[in-house]
């Protein structure tokens, strides 16, 4: 009676294990958020707090014609870089912690999946970049928040009253625009990516180190693809390209991301207006490398020994 009780109860195991659980993965993402916390990546976060005061402190020496577009085209730059390497040092230490605290081996023995397990650690990753991009904003907010003042000061002191109250109008209509805010939200989804890429990496290297430089040699050699793309397809786009070029162009394009694709925060940071459907498309393309990082992953890591 207990032989025939079990094969159903096996059976049942079976079958859940094979399924995808939004709890399991709730629960990886969740732990993996709690270690990287108690690994001190925030210290990041005090690195550019410091980073925003000195460079508003610089800025003083600087005269106050473009005054805010100088805080916010480095504050911007700032929040790219940093974000970039909290993805690839956060994710590239996953894998081989988890292997060397034999963590791994503990999940994965219980109804986890692995495609669970890498959803789980991207998500948690996701996490605390969410936090670090909130944290960045914050104090990004308060830095052009002080400089807005300075500058409006500065024109009820030097300008005309009617000249000033258009002048100062256009400052504070042209500062925290909506177009700043979704240049935010690009940095955030950048880093994602960026996390997605080392995660994919990571599932076939046996070196954290090894991840992590091979992670930046990607993303930089995103930035080359479209120059790479014109050289091959000439100087107005209309030379023929042979079929094995094309293929592995595009076999390029799917795998190295095109970093070039995110440099909308570039003209954000330089008061250009930027389309709600760039926003759009940028997001949709960097599902698309997210899904793609994810089952190359997968596939590698399901065909891992471990």
């Amino acid at each position: 009676m207990t032989t025939e009780s079990s094969g159903p109860a096996v059976a049942a195991h079976a079958s859940a294990h094979k399924l995808f659980s939004l709890r399991r993965t709730w629960a990886i993402a969740a732990n993996t958020f709690r270690d990287l916390v108690r690994q001190k990546v925030f210290y990041f976060m005090l690195v550019f707090g410091l980073f925003l005061i000195g460079t508003s402190l610089l800025t003083a020496s600087i005269s106050f014609q473009g005054q805010l577009q100088t805080v916010m085209d480095v504050c911007l730059g700032a929040m790219s870089v940093f974000t970039m390497l909290l993805a690839v040092l956060a994710t590239a230490m996953l894998l081989p912690k988890d292997m060397e605290d034999r963590t791994l081996y503990t999940i994965l023995a219980k109804p986890v999946s692995r495609f669970e397990y890498l959803v789980g650690k991207l998500a948690g990753v996701t996490m605390i970049l969410l936090v670090a991009t909130l944290l960045m904003t914050a104090a990004f907010l308060v830095v052009l928040y002080f400089w807005q003042g300075r500058e409006i000061e500065n024109l009820q002191l030097t300008e005309m009253p009617e000249r000033a109250a258009a002048a100062i109008a256009k400052v504070k209509s042209g500062t925290f625009t909506s177009t700043l805010f979704g240049g935010i939200g690009v940095i955030f989804f950048r880093s994602i990516v960026c996390a997605g890429l080392t995660l994919m990496i990571s599932c076939f290297s046996t070196s954290w180190l090894f991840t992590v430089i091979i992670s930046l040699m990607v993303i930089f050699a995103g930035y080359l693809v479209p120059m790479a793309r014109s050289v091959w397809q000439g100087p107005l786009g209309t030379a023929e390209v042979p079929t094995h070029t094309a293929i592995l162009l595009r076999l390029i394009t799917v795998f190295v991301p095109d970093m070039q694709l995110f440099n909308v925060v570039d003209d954000i940071a330089v008061g250009i207006n930027v389309d709600a459907d760039v926003f759009v498309r940028i997001a949709g393309l960097g599902a698309g490398y997210l899904l793609v990082y994810l089952f190359v992953g997968w596939l590698f890591f399901a065909w891992r020994e471990l």
